[in-house]
């Protein structure tokens, strides 16, 4: 690997930009590619992007040759707005499926590492915690108090991010009732609410198992029509 590439791969990571290196197995030339910038065109980034959403690296094979393709994303993150009932049981399952977790909640009681003693915990505003996040696209981010103080100003510092997915607690009804207040945001669509997939669930642990089945389905399938 040349050091210009080799750098141009340590910058992108710093970054925390997804980069895809090409290597043509029987030259050897390589090629880094940006697939996520807005700007790229490239013969095969449609290939890049889903091998970027799967997290795969692999030989793409052509009548021309072959190619390995080789991904750099950067870490799977998941912000947790809320240190309630629910988050106890998401924050372990999302960190088996290999996620870093933030969980945000400004009451020290209830976030605290008695009650989550394996992840990192900011007791800052979720606005101000936000800001310093920076969700990307390779985030996702969780509204969990049912309090819109709370979840308001996560949610409109979410809309104005990268994150993959945004989705907040909270009945059809409650809902409805949070669009109002934010109607004059835009890509309200963005918001998954009520939050997780439809399994039925009824207890914190099952409706853990449903939210992270959501992200799930976001992060693997949510640029497919």
């Amino acid at each position: 690997m040349k050091r210009t590439t080799l750098d141009q791969l340590n910058r992108a990571k710093s970054a925390k930009e997804t980069t895809v290196l090409l290597t043509d197995l029987k030259s050897g030339e390589q090629e880094l590619v940006y697939p996520q910038r807005p700007d790229v065109d490239h013969p095969l980034l449609d290939i890049l992007k889903s091998a970027v959403r799967d997290d795969k690296s692999y030989v793409h094979v052509t009548e021309s040759g072959e190619t390995f393709i080789q991904v750099f994303n950067p870490p799977l993150r998941l912000i947790i707005v809320g240190a309630v009932h629910i988050s106890q049981f998401l924050v372990p399952m999302a960190q088996s499926a290999g996620y870093e977790i933030i969980l945000i909640d400004p009451r020290s009681a209830f976030g605290n590492k008695t009650r989550f003693p394996n992840c990192n915990i900011s007791n800052e505003w979720p606005d101000e915690a936000m800001e310093d996040l920076k969700p990307d696209h390779r985030t996702a981010v969780v509204l969990l108090t049912h309090d819109p103080k709370l979840d308001d100003p996560a949610l409109l510092a979410s809309l104005h991010s990268d994150a993959f997915y945004i989705g907040a607690l909270g009945s059809k009804r409650t809902h409805a009732k949070r669009l109002d207040r934010l109607k004059n945001l835009n890509s309200l669509e963005r918001i998954e609410g009520p939050i997780g997939l439809d399994i039925g669930a009824k207890n914190p642990a099952e409706i853990a198992v449903s939210i992270l089945a959501s992200i799930t389905k976001a992060l693997r399938h949510g640029d497919r029509s």
